[in-house]
């Protein structure tokens, strides 16, 4: 166990090295981000034919929260699945998420989620 946002360090698996315990939910980029990626990424996984996901999010300095300079995402889908499909429901999963990106400090506060 780890103190990584999802509990776990995983050295052969893509991972943030930023640690979430400690930060300031309102202000901590990284820490917002970090549950934000997590949110997506368990929600992009319930779409039928996604096997693995990865989700990471850019921040960029002087812009509000809501909008990340760049947002990843990579899908390994289970074969003969049409990526098409998989992908808008995962851009508008992504899309969701940022209009509503404020919750996340709700929730975090609220101790609605875990964190570590």
């Amino acid at each position: 166990r780890g103190n990584r946002v999802n509990g776990l360090i995983t050295p052969l698996r893509p991972m943030s090295l930023e640690a979430t315990a400690g930060k300031n939910p309102v202000s901590h980029v990284g820490k917002i981000y970090n549950v934000l990626a997590r949110l997506c990424a368990n929600d992009i996984s319930k779409i039928d034919g996604v096997r693995e996901v990865y989700v990471k999010f850019l921040s960029q300095i002087g812009k509000p929260i809501n909008q990340p300079l760049a947002a990843y995402v990579s899908i390994i889908t289970y074969p003969s699945v049409s990526f098409n499909n998989i992908r808008y429901e995962s851009e508008s999963i992504i899309e969701e998420k940022l209009e509503n990106i404020r919750e996340i400090t709700d929730l975090i506060l609220n101790r609605k989620i875990e964190i570590y």
